[in-house]
């Protein structure tokens, strides 16, 4: 298992001056970072990688479909294409960066409803945009990972069962699934039996608290779960996601107003003494 922490808890542009916190995360004995790429350029996330190699921390990517105006499922030609090139750019950051993977959300417009499900056109656009991304991934040495958002932030992948129809229908091996702890326990009646049936496509566990906070001191039930992703055979990233309330462009995104964890320095050692506890008390089980 590879620990790691989405950088959203900190900022959506990872600067100069977020390297003190970053070498917080290195000491607290976090494997990688998951970087933001909501914005910038290459030659941005190349000198954050150069940051990042000194500090000998690995790293993966995290994106959006920023709006519905460059939405790689649209039936429009021109908003698809321009869906195809963010998704292009974001790919290209993360090589930049140096990262494993890109992951997150990067299927449809965050927030934005058509009043239904999705339609065969947008599953099969998307497809076709996301079959072509995996196979520049790939060449880049890379993977994608798509991640699955609950009802109340998108319509186009919210249950693992749906994931798992969705990369049968990519069809391709650099095209993942970020299994998510939150919006599963959401949407998905049994987290185990949700993990199960994704597994075999999974790329990066999210770990993320029912309220978002330090994992642990909600309901979501981690052991079971990271029951589940050890007897799958999972071996990769396990990446801590929680949100606070001091940044107001996430906090809007993810609806989240009050402090979810006193300081960084507790979320960070708290967290990831939990994860790894709770990841080698399921191989105890496992081998028992």
């Amino acid at each position: 298992m590879k620990l790691g922490i989405n950088l959203l808890c900190l900022t959506d542009f990872v600067t100069e001056a977020h390297l003190p916190a970053i070498r917080q995360i290195k000491a607290e004995g976090y494997d990688g970072v998951e970087i933001p790429v909501l914005s910038g350029d290459p030659a941005h996330y190349a000198w954050l990688g150069q940051q990042l190699d000194a500090l000998e921390l690995e790293r993966c990517t995290t994106s959006v479909v920023p709006s519905p105006d460059a939405n790689p499922l649209s039936s429009d030609p021109e908003i698809r294409a321009r869906g195809k090139a963010h998704l292009d750019w974001a790919l290209d950051c993360a090589i930049a960066l140096g990262a494993q993977s890109v992951g997150g959300p990067i299927h449809a417009p965050i927030g934005h409803f058509t009043g239904a499900g999705p339609t065969e056109s947008e599953i099969a656009y998307g497809a076709e945009a996301h079959h072509a991304l995996a196979e520049r991934a790939e060449a880049n040495g890379l993977y994608i990972s798509l991640e699955h958002l609950n009802r109340f932030e998108t319509y186009f992948l919210n249950t693992t069962t749906q994931c798992r129809d969705y990369a049968r229908r990519v069809d391709h091996p650099a095209l993942r699934i970020m299994y998510d702890t939150f919006h599963a326990n959401i949407e998905d009646r049994d987290q185990v039996a949700a993990y199960e049936i994704v597994a075999p496509h999974v790329g990066i566990v999210h770990i993320s608290e029912n309220d978002r906070g330090i994992p642990g001191r909600g309901h979501i039930d981690f052991p079971a779960i990271l029951g589940a992703v050890r007897r799958s055979g999972y071996d990769g990233w396990v990446t801590l996601e929680a949100f606070g309330a001091g940044l107001p462009a996430i906090a809007a995104a993810t609806r989240v107003w009050r402090p979810l964890f006193p300081d960084y320095e507790t979320l960070f050692t708290e967290s990831a003494a939990y994860i790894r506890r709770t990841w080698d008390a399921a191989g105890k089980e496992l081998a028992a």
